[in-house]
């Protein structure tokens, strides 16, 4: 059983080494990479103003955090849900783990291990490298509904994230369905009818742009030499 958290930071800017806070965090749990409904949330007071230009990004004001806990009060509840044994997901996973670690060390926990952690970004750079790997542009790739999406919002991104992670790990396999008293099958009775019907679905079918195609074979022609994917055009350079 793979025990995975999805999760999404919002935060005051860029840098808590320069000052910058959280505001909010948002998790959802998987087992073996489907969700299992529970979920952490939580708004956090950041003792500081939050620029203009960020509330436009989240929406989320000094005046409207000024009356939640500070990071200091919830560290232990977010610590305790992901637990001994969850695997952190992010995307962008490094500028999510720079303020949760720079908290954790500052109230004098421990912090999450690199090893710990992985990036969905670097996943979809690897698999569609050229293109756009944005969270938008992933839910436009697999056929995620992410119209409620007029703020970036941290419970909501995750749940966005956690449907494209699934995809980017090549979705489930039927097994996973099992009515097996085996613990690896724990998971089992979690499913929705939503997310077997997205288990069962039929193989999902890809539509390239001009833009993303070219994009592709420049990336191939500078990183891989003489790539078979590119035969069309050494072949036409051999004549």
């Amino acid at each position: 059983m793979v025990r995975e958290i999805v999760f999404d930071t919002e935060t005051t800017g860029l840098n808590p080494e320069h000052g910058d806070r959280l505001v909010e965090i948002g998790a959802i749990e998987l087992i073996n990479h489907i969700p299992t409904g529970k979920t952490y949330h939580q708004y956090i007071n950041p003792q500081r103003s939050v620029p203009e230009e960020v509330v436009k990004v989240h929406g989320l004001t000094e005046e409207f955090l000024k009356d939640f806990p500070v990071f200091d009060d919830i560290a232990d509840d977010f610590v305790d849900f992901v637990g001994e044994d969850g695997i952190l997901v992010a995307h962008n996973a490094s500028f999510d783990m720079k303020f949760i670690n720079y908290e954790l060390q500052k109230s004098g926990r421990e912090e999450f291990s690199k090893d710990r952690v992985i990036d969905s970004l670097e996943i979809a750079r690897k698999m569609f490298p050229g293109a756009k790997n944005n969270l938008d542009a992933l839910c436009k790739r697999y056929g995620v509904d992410n119209s409620s999406r007029t703020f970036h919002g941290a419970l909501l991104d995750a749940d966005l994230l956690a449907q494209v992670y699934f995809e980017l790990m090549g979705g489930a396999e039927p097994s996973m369905l099992s009515n097996s008293n085996d613990n690896s099958n724990k998971a089992s009775n979690t499913f929705s009818d939503f997310e077997v019907e997205r288990i069962f679905r039929k193989a999902r079918e890809f539509t390239l742009s001009e833009e993303e195609e070219q994009a592709h074979r420049e990336f191939l022609k500078k990183n891989i030499k003489n790539a078979i994917w590119l035969s069309d055009e050494l072949a036409s350079s051999d004549k």
